[in-house]
C-alpha cells in the first residue's frame, strides 16, 4: 500500500491506495508519527483503495486504537462500496467515523471541537472547586525531568487545578501529581495534563503556574475528592 501525506486545517490526510492487508504495517507507523509529532486530528482517504481482507480490518482497529488512546480523532472518507460491505460485515462501521468526502470531515472536526468545549464547560460547572493551599509534587509522566518540589495547589476540584510556583512545564505535557490531603494527610496520586499557562505579562499574579485537567482517574479516586471539597466548603461557609 502505498500513502502519501498532507495537511490542512491542522489535520492530517492520509491518501492511501493499493491493498489494505496483513502488508500494511506502514500505515500503522505513518499513523504512529503523525501522533509523535503532534497531529491528533487525522483522515484516512480510502479512494484509492482497491482491495482489504480481514487481516486489514485488523489493521484499521489497531490504527484506530491507537489514535484514541493518544487522544486523538480518526475519520475514513470516500470509502469504496466494496471496502464499506468489508467494514459494515465486521461490524467496523459502528465503531469509526465514516464521512462522504474531504470537506464534510474538516467540517465535522469542528463541530467535535465545538461539543467537546461545551462538555467540558459542563463538566467544571458540575464540580465545586476549593480554594486551597497545600504542598504537592509534579513530575512528568514519562518519570523523566522536569519534576518540580513542594509546589503551592491554590485550588481543586474533581476535573483539575491550578498550580503554583513552577514553569518548566508546557501545555499538553502529561503529568502526575502528587499531594495528600488533610487532615488524615492521605496521599492521592493523579495523571493529569497541564491545559493552561498564564501569560506572565497579563497574569503576573498567577505566573509561573499552571491549570492542570486530571484524566484516566478511577470513579473511586474521584468521588474521594468530590467529599474532601464538599467536606471543606461546607466548614469554611461556617467560618
Amino acid at each position: 500500500m502505498d500513502i502519501k501525506a498532507r495537511q490542512r486545517n491542522g489535520v492530517v490526510i492520509l491518501d492511501l491506495s493499493g491493498r489494505i492487508d496483513a502488508d500494511c504495517a506502514n500505515l500503522i507507523e505513518a499513523v504512529a508519527q503523525c501522533l509523535r509529532d503532534g497531529y491528533t486530528d487525522i483522515i484516512c482517504n480510502l479512494e484509492e483503495i482497491d482491495f482489504i481482507d480481514y487481516m486489514g480490518i485488523s489493521v484499521i482497529v489497531i490504527v484506530y486504537k491507537e489514535v484514541v488512546n493518544a487522544r486523538g480523532r480518526i475519520k475514513f472518507i470516500n470509502v469504496p462500496i466494496h471496502v464499506r460491505n468489508i467494514f459494515c460485515i465486521a461490524g467496523l462501521d459502528k465503531v469509526v467515523e465514516i464521512c462522504p468526502d474531504e470537506e464534510m470531515a474538516l467540517e465535522s472536526f469542528k463541530e467535535d471541537k465545538i461539543i467537546e468545549d461545551i462538555k467540558k464547560m459542563q463538566l467544571r460547572r458540575r464540580f465545586k472547586r476549593l480554594p486551597i493551599d497545600i504542598k504537592i509534587e509534579l513530575k512528568t509522566k514519562d518519570q523523566r525531568s522536569p519534576v518540580c518540589l513542594n509546589l503551592d495547589l491554590i485550588n481543586l476540584s474533581a476535573v483539575g487545578a491550578f498550580i503554583f510556583g513552577c514553569n518548566k512545564f508546557k501545555l499538553g505535557d502529561k503529568v502526575v501529581l502528587k499531594m495528600k490531603l488533610p487532615p488524615k494527610q492521605d496521599e492521592l496520586e493523579l495523571d493529569a495534563y497541564v491545559v493552561w499557562i498564564p501569560d506572565k505579562q497579563i497574569q503576573p499574579h498567577s505566573y509561573p503556574g499552571m491549570g492542570v485537567e486530571f484524566t484516566d482517574m478511577p470513579a473511586e479516586t474521584q468521588q474521594r475528592l468530590v467529599e474532601f471539597i464538599e467536606r471543606n466548603l461546607s466548614t469554611s461557609s461556617l467560618d
